[in-house]
């Protein structure tokens, strides 16, 4: 037997035997599957966390592109809005201002046709005034007292004619 124990593959056998009863003593292999157990299900838990939280996320993403195009869509019915209000403005100024000129071009208008009308008024007075200044001295030159006297009696006839 010492031939045996002198063998060095023995001690080894006997060693590894030690090993691995210490190991199985200590339930080694046991307690590294319930850690790798532990370990396999916080992984599952975290991918599960992982896939809840990504679902969470597209639905949140999905929720602003939702927001996002009614956003948008409300953007250009304000600026649809916004072009047909200044169009609508435009109009109404063009149209007042049309107005503006019409009202100022009849104004324009009216006063030519007051000045015409006093400038003919006038003219007439000055040629009334003329005429009678000139009928004036034609008369005084040219009518002796028995043509006045004439005169005067023709006037009143022509006067109590017309007057019947």
């Amino acid at each position: 037997m010492s031939a045996f124990l002198s063998d060095p593959e023995f001690w080894v056998a006997v060693g590894t035997a030690i090993f691995l009863a210490f190991i199985f003593y200590k339930r080694v292999p046991q307690s590294s599957a319930n850690t790798l157990d532990r370990r396999a299900a916080a992984i599952a838990h975290e991918i599960e966390e992982a896939r809840r939280l990504r679902s969470e996320a597209e639905a949140l993403f999905a929720q602003y592109r939702q927001k996002q195009a009614a956003a948008e869509s409300e953007a250009q019915g304000i600026l649809a809005e916004a072009r047909a209000e200044a169009e609508r403005f435009a109009a109404e100024a063009r149209a007042a201002a049309s107005a503006q000129i019409a009202r100022r071009a009849r104004q324009a208008e009216d006063k030519i046709a007051q000045a015409e009308a006093h400038a003919l008024a006038d003219i007439r007075a000055v040629a009334a005034n003329t005429a009678v200044a000139a009928a004036e001295r034609l008369i005084t030159h040219k009518l002796d007292e028995n043509r006045a006297a004439e005169l005067v009696k023709k006037s009143i006839a022509e006067i109590q004619g017309r007057l019947q």
